[in-house]
């Protein structure tokens, strides 16, 4: 709460400044990416880590934590609008040039960290970029184009790229199967659904009011109908925001943070698409709409809601959104 309304009020008056938050985030972005091919080419990253999990992934210089590719997708979307926004006197062919050249590069960093929610939501932000944006609406051909071409190619090309893709390929499938023929209880069961199934049971024993922030660790555990053979162990959270929230806070909770969530995608995204307002000539506010969409969006894997980082990333994002929404003025007109 703190740092919401702390990050609010500098926004709105314009205290932070956000050009170096969009270049310190393109840095760090280009750095990880760069330093994922370093090793990938050489087995270690230039601190010394080397690749996990037979270099299916590469965590670049988070080491074991495999977070990479989330940090290139949470990250990445702002370089794109730095020169656009900052620096509106370099030629627009340098822009033109540069932007696929580091759409490339954060493709690419993405893939070979081996981390595929955040390549998903990668390339799902830049699609409702180019379908919401008017002057990015002439792209959407050539993306659709060229985004398959460099996925067989990488295929095609790298061992590890395809090993990871089968995987995935191989798990989707066999999800799909078991779903469909709500077979459940098959020891084939994928982790996530194990999950899921966890999930619905521990819910059911606080229906309403939850069982408590980080409790879904307990009360998985003495969630009733446990099979007695089963050697499920219950995971420290359901590997999804809206599920967390549902088992922690129950259905008071997670009425609470819809609500929340649809009012800000109302005072932002529907205002700045959908109705005369000052937000249509904010370019400003552009990433950290798609950026939110993709934070909330509700079929995903994700980490913890109530962890430090996670939750850290959200505020930020939805302080950063809401001080821009509530301005009059936008501030790239003042660069």
């Amino acid at each position: 709460m703190f740092l919401f309304v702390i990050l609010r009020y500098l926004i709105e008056k314009n205290i932070i400044d956000l050009k170096f938050f969009f270049i310190t985030s393109t840095l760090a972005s280009l750095f990880v990416c760069f330093d994922i091919f370093f090793q990938l080419q050489y087995g270690k990253d230039i601190f010394g880590f080397e690749g996990m999990g037979a270099q299916r992934k590469l965590g670049g210089p988070f080491g074991d934590e495999l977070i990479a590719g989330g940090f290139i997708q949470r990250f990445s979307i702002f370089s794109f609008f730095l020169f656009p926004i900052f620096y509106k006197r370099v030629p627009k062919k340098i822009i033109a040039l540069s932007i696929p050249f580091l759409f490339v590069i954060f493709l690419l960093g993405i893939i070979f960290s081996g981390n595929r929610m955040p390549l998903i939501l990668f390339l799902f932000i830049v699609c409702l970029i180019v379908i919401f944006q008017k002057q990015t609406r002439k792209f959407f051909l050539p993306f659709v184009i060229v985004l398959p071409l460099i996925f067989l190619l990488l295929v095609n090309t790298s061992p590890i790229v395809k090993i990871n893709f089968e995987h995935f390929y191989k798990r989707v499938s066999n999800m799909t199967i078991i779903l469909i023929n709500k077979d459940i209880e098959n020891k084939n069961v994928p982790q996530h659904l194990k999950e899921f199934e966890s999930f619905y049971n521990t819910w059911l024993m606080n229906k309403y009011i939850g069982g408590g922030i980080k409790n879904f660790r307990y009360y998985c555990h003495h969630r009733p109908n446990i099979p007695k053979d089963s050697k499920f162990i219950c995971n420290m959270h359901p590997h999804n925001y809206y599920l967390e929230v549902l088992t922690e806070t129950g259905l008071v909770g997670f009425v609470v943070i819809s609500i929340i969530f649809s009012l800000i995608l109302l005072n932002t995204f529907y205002k700045k698409y959908f109705t005369k307002s000052h937000l249509q000539n904010n370019i400003l506010i552009i990433p950290f709409i798609f950026l939110f969409i993709a934070e909330i969006f509700p079929i995903k894997s994700t980490g913890s809601f109530f962890t430090t980082g996670n939750t850290t990333y959200l505020f930020l994002i939805i302080s950063i959104l809401i001080g821009l929404s509530y301005k009059n003025n936008s501030i790239e007109n003042k660069n």
